[in-house]
């Protein structure tokens, strides 16, 4: 059993039910930006919650080389440090912060169920923060080299590509700062990009070409991954002319988009046909007490400071909720 976090010494822990079920305020499901700084505002409401991380806060920014554009940090802040602080402020803040994974919900009826590896929680309100997940090529090769050579997280793994020659997939904000990231470590980095432009922003942009070490390759997509006990290349078409050619490489790292954390959700909330979670503008789903925040809602924008604005909404709205359904709160 993990232990309760309080927000104040002194402070409840969640009320019990009837039959000695315990009912809380409200469950956040996600430890990104969205899902911690609900929890900063859920204790701030002096509302009793439960934040569900999962194996590790921060979600995406955690795995980011460095964030130049979250206010308070002129001078940058590498997304680990800045993952940890909200986690640092949250704890301070939320009934209880656990490291636990959902494998279960309910939300047909109110009080709202949510089953972990290790508890069954019940809530008056639930906040969905699951965020979202980098997509797969879904070519031969990938599933197989994934750990042996493929990646999807360059501050993870850059470090083993130290004066190697490796391959970014992708041509986005997330693509081109982590190619910068690998960088450091690589002898060379070729962006591989189905377009003849890139998609990331012009800060990105103007510094990957002003690095001697960053090589592109436009209008192309990967086919296949190569290798034998390790990757060793990659097969590429030129879009525009068909041509087909290998690039040898030692690595792979792939950024061509996010895939919503909604699985768990299908069936319970309405979802768009790209498997986000519909909201309204106050961050409400389909489900009146269920919210959700962040990047599972809007695959639009993909900024920490955006995430971290739903994440305050959902509270605000949910703490709203509770007062309509049940009165203020104790």
């Amino acid at each position: 059993m993990l232990d309760f976090k309080l927000s104040q010494p002194g402070q409840d822990k969640p009320s019990a039910a009837q039959g000695g079920e315990q009912v809380i305020d409200l469950l956040i499901i996600g430890g990104g930006p969205a899902g911690l700084t609900a929890a900063i505002y859920a204790g701030r409401a002096a509302l009793k919650a439960v934040l569900l991380v999962g194996s590790m806060a921060g979600g995406q920014i955690a795995n980011t080389d460095r964030v130049e554009n979250y206010p308070g940090f002129p001078e940058g802040i590498s997304g680990a440090e800045l993952a940890q602080r909200f986690q640092s402020q949250a704890e301070h803040f939320v009934t209880k912060l656990a490291n636990d994974f959902v494998t279960e919900v309910d939300f047909s009826s109110s009080p709202f169920t949510v089953k972990t590896h290790l508890e069954t929680y019940r809530g008056r309100a639930v906040i969905v923060a699951t965020g979202a997940f980098p997509r797969r090529l879904g070519v031969p090769g990938e599933k197989e080299f994934f750990g042996r050579g493929v990646s999807t997280c360059a501050t993870c793994d850059g470090f083993f590509y130290r004066d190697r020659r490796v391959v970014v997939v992708g041509g986005g904000d997330s693509a081109i700062d982590e190619g910068l990231f690998l960088t450091k470590f690589a002898s060379e980095v070729v962006v591989v990009h189905r377009r003849d432009q890139l998609r990331a922003t012009k800060s990105l942009q103007e510094r990957a070409f002003a690095n001697s070490k960053m090589q592109f390759v436009w209008d192309t997509v990967v086919e296949e991954i190569l290798g034998g006990e390790t990757v060793t290349g990659v097969r590429v078409r030129n879009v525009k002319t068909d041509e087909t050619s290998t690039i040898e490489t030692d690595g792979v790292f792939v950024y061509v988009g996010l895939v919503p954390g909604t699985k768990l959700f299908e069936g319970q909330l309405e979802m768009n046909e790209q498997g986000y979670i519909v909201t309204d503008a106050h961050q409400c789903t389909s489900v009146p007490g269920v919210f959700a925040a962040g990047d599972v809602q809007s695959p639009d924008f993909r900024q920490v400071v955006i995430a971290a604005g739903a994440g305050a909404k959902a509270v605000i709205e949910a703490d709203r909720y509770l007062a309509e359904a049940t009165g203020p709160h104790a």
